[in-house]
């Protein structure tokens, strides 16, 4: 059912006589007429409900049974009362139904309002006297049996009428089958929850109603926390805001606060202390609500709470929690929790048994190790993503809801996995913050030599070259090798992999002066220590090879990529997703070295493999599709090529989204076609997008951002359009210097290409020099084969010629 929301401030309530009229009811009585009570003009919303319930009882029988269910304080009992106003019926009865006793006392007093002459006669003869007048009287009137405890309490009485109606009111979500149909009761509506509170404020006068919205959000929308919160705020002058700080700094007072005159009784923090001391036979449920608390409100994971305790009696305990509304099986593999009862069960109190702090302080703890133990190993695989945006939810609430001082060594796993898939997302700002937050716990907890602690340190690093933040990232990289080394020994696995980590970051930043030797080494040192069959030396060789193609020395990186392909197939099989890769790599150093002969076919082997083994929706795909797509881009194959670059694109846009880097870099490439044809009109708003986009998803200084920006220049410079040109060549140039720094080949690139610009418009006192010194600085950096130095040549030989005609 729709959650359309309504609820009142509850008037005093009469007994509605019947035509004939009896005397007035005593206002103790346990039963009680039930008056019109829309005068008060603070009911709102529930339409749907009410006509729900309507349409429930319009048909006929011997006796007609609904039963309205929620969680404590929605508004079951406001919504009865409101229906039962505008009921046709000739006796409309209220009946407290808490207990069997109660049941009993209101019956009992029902005969009284019928008949005044009854009241002397013992209780259990008042009460038979009504059921008789119930029997003899069909379809005359409605009873409303408000917040039963017990359907075991209201049978007797439900077995002895006949031909009327009954509204039940209960916490109790299951067991009616037998006896009734059942509503189930949400919170308000968020619009009508505002109307409620805005009432409830302003009843007595204009009132300051800035942050509304937002307590009633912080609230839930739950209708009697809204009326209270309305309530207090009135009668103590507090603003709407002022209550949402005091709601944030003494959660444990205001969740017990009535306002004056209010019923002390019916606070939201009351109501569910009885609701759990009725949960007392079952201690586990209130250790899962505690733990569930933790969490994100909606769509928890069941599998998550997997061995808390055995299958049977975890089913109880969620049973018995959602049998009493406290927690919503949404029968779909997930719970889910209001907020504010999870608020409640996070806020320790010293007078309630079931808010002990320590009983809290584990239930954290423990949700934190739930936590880490559900996350997929790799989040690469896109099979796993489900389960990581499933559990990312719950990770940011439990990090939330408690300060750093409180993460043990199970939050800084949670949240290193959950860094890591958003890693590999592009949201590239929150996973940074979640690895900082890790290493400080881990060197909190464990201590800064711990193996964990020095792999958070790693990932740490890794995070901040992923952002092109290289000069935080190299320190850091350099600082674990040295502990890593210190602590475990220059051989170790985990030392190999260090000094790999901190050769591909001085590759980053374009050292490949000290980024080479230290590949070297590690391959040196992996194929003694491990074997050079092993899978970590075959990525060292993957690695190495990589790194010579980056200096231009391909006579070398060649015949590396080559035997390292031949090796994977050998050790991991020819499908295994590293030797896709390897074949990858082969084929981009063949095009490397304009051998595109041998390279696309490598390229189209790769494509339809890993379309074979990964699916054609896996990131690797996708990527492989590109390079395919630009390998025919290279040979002037235009027609193949951008058939395959948009529909590259359009498939990583659905499955990884239009934001994710891979995407951005896909648009990039089809911009890049599309200038290649000519068709520059498509190719810069494409080009545009796509450095906006990279801006805002991963900062101005990511190197990707610099690609982006340095593209879009030489498209401007393609169309003559030089005025826009230079200026962005020129603060590309600027920004590569400092965030890769002066000797990074695409710093090089960027130098390169403006002096070239600045060749075009005529300015060779700016190119020629320019030009010095992009080469001079190329030849000392990279390899004398690389294609950058004679293109450097060339372009610095044809401005000198220019400036000198009768030079050479």
């Amino acid at each position: 059912m729709n959650n359309s929301s309504t609820h009142y401030v509850q008037a005093q309530q009469a007994f509605v006589l019947p035509a004939e009229a009896y005397a007035p009811i005593p206002d103790d009585a346990a039963g009680r007429g039930i008056s019109n009570i829309e005068q008060s003009g603070l009911f709102v919303g529930r339409s749907e409900e009410l006509s729900a319930l309507d349409a429930a009882f319009a048909d006929p029988g011997e006796v007609v049974v609904h039963a309205v269910h929620g969680l404590g304080g929605v508004g079951k009992s406001a919504l009865a009362a409101r229906w039962a106003t505008g009921r046709s019926e000739a006796v409309r009865w209220w009946v407290t139904a808490d207990t069997e006793a109660a049941v009993d006392a209101g019956i009992a007093a029902l005969a009284r309002a019928l008949q005044p002459g009854l009241t002397g006669l013992p209780a259990e003869l008042q009460a038979e006297r009504a059921l008789r007048w119930l029997a003899d009287h069909r379809s005359r009137w409605l009873l409303v049996l408000d917040n039963v405890e017990d359907r075991a309490d209201i049978r007797p009485l439900l077995d002895r009428v006949s031909g009327g109606r009954v509204l039940v009111t209960t916490r109790l979500a299951s067991g009616w089958h037998r006896h009734a149909t059942t509503i189930r009761l949400g919170v308000l509506d968020p619009a009508d929850a505002v109307r409620l509170f805005t009432r409830v404020l302003t009843l007595h006068g204009s009132r300051n109603t800035d942050g509304v919205h937002m307590v009633c959000a912080e609230l839930g929308h739950l209708a009697l926390a809204v009326e209270q919160a309305a309530a207090y705020c009135a009668e103590t002058g507090t603003s709407p805001n002022a209550y949402l700080d005091m709601l944030d700094r003494w959660p444990a007072e205001m969740f017990d606060a009535a306002a004056q005159g209010g019923d002390s009784t019916r606070t939201i923090a009351r109501i569910w202390r009885l609701t759990l001391d009725r949960l007392t036979d079952t201690p586990l449920a209130g250790d899962l609500l505690r733990l569930l608390a933790w969490y994100a409100p909606d769509r928890i994971p069941r599998d998550l709470l997997n061995g808390v305790a055995a299958p049977p009696r975890l089913a109880a305990a969620i049973g018995q929690l959602a049998a009493y509304n406290m927690v919503t099986d949404n029968h779909d593999g997930t719970l889910s929790v209001h907020r504010l009862v999870q608020a409640l069960a996070r806020t320790p109190d010293p007078h309630d048994s079931h808010r002990r702090a320590d009983d809290i302080s584990r239930a954290r703890d423990h949700a934190a190790g739930l936590l880490a133990a559900a996350y997929p190993d790799d989040s690469h695989n896109p099979a796993n993503w489900p389960r990581y945006q499933a559990l990312l939810p719950h990770t940011d609430a439990l990090t939330t809801h408690h300060t750093p001082d409180h993460d043990t060594v199970h939050t800084a796993a949670a949240l290193t996995q959950a860094a890591a898939y958003r890693q590999e997302q592009g949201a590239l700002s929150p996973a940074l913050h979640a690895h900082q937050r890790a290493l400080t716990t881990c060197e909190r907890v464990l201590g800064a030599d711990h193996p964990d602690t020095l792999a958070s340190r790693s990932n740490l690093a890794a995070a901040y070259m992923s952002v092109g933040d290289l000069g935080r990232a190299i320190p850091l990289f350099e600082q674990t090798l040295t502990d890593t080394e210190r602590v475990r020994g220059a051989d170790h696995p985990n030392t190999l992999t260090s000094r790999s980590n901190l050769a591909a970051a001085y590759e980053s930043v374009g050292d490949l002066g000290r980024a080479i030797p230290l590949f070297e080494q590690t391959l040196t040192d992996r194929v003694r220590v491990l074997g050079a069959d092993h899978p970590n030396t075959l990525t060292s060789r993957n690695n190495l090879a990589y790194a010579y193609e980056s200096v231009g020395d391909l006579g070398r990186a060649i015949p590396l990529s080559e035997q390292t392909l031949t090796d994977r197939v050998r050790v991991l099989g020819a499908d295994h997703p590293n030797t896709l890769a390897s074949r990858n790599n082969l084929a981009y150093a063949y095009r490397s070295v304009g051998d595109l002969g041998r390279a696309i076919p490598l390229f189209e082997q790769t494509l339809t493999d890993t379309e074979r083994v990964l699916g054609a929706d896996h990131p690797r795909t996708l990527a492989s599709r590109s390079n395919l797509a630009a390998a025919y881009e290279s040979v002037g194959d235009l027609g193949r090529a951008i058939p395959l670059f948009e529909q590259t694109l359009t498939d990583a846009e659905r499955v990884l989204g239009a934001d994710h880097p891979d995407t951005l870099t896909f648009r990039s490439n089809l911009a890049g076609a599309y200038r290649s044809v000519g068709d520059l009109g498509r190719a810069i708003p494409l080009f545009e997008q796509t450095l906006t986009d990279r801006v805002r998803v991963l900062g101005a200084d990511h190197p990707r951002t610099l690609t982006s920006r340095h593209i879009l220049a030489y498209a401007y410079m393609s169309v003559g359009d030089l005025g826009r040109a230079i200026p962005l060549f020129e603060q590309t140039l600027t920004d590569a210097e400092r965030v890769l720094g002066a000797d990074h080949p695409r710093t090089l690139t960027s130098r390169h290409i403006l002096a070239y610009a600045y060749r075009s418009v005529g300015d060779l006192g700016r190119a020629i020099p320019l030009f010095e010194q992009t080469l001079t600085d190329a030849e000392r950096v990279l390899s004398p084969d690389h294609p950058m130095i004679a293109t450097l040549r060339a372009n610095m030989e044809r401005a000198r010629s220019t400036s000198d005609p009768n030079a050479g």
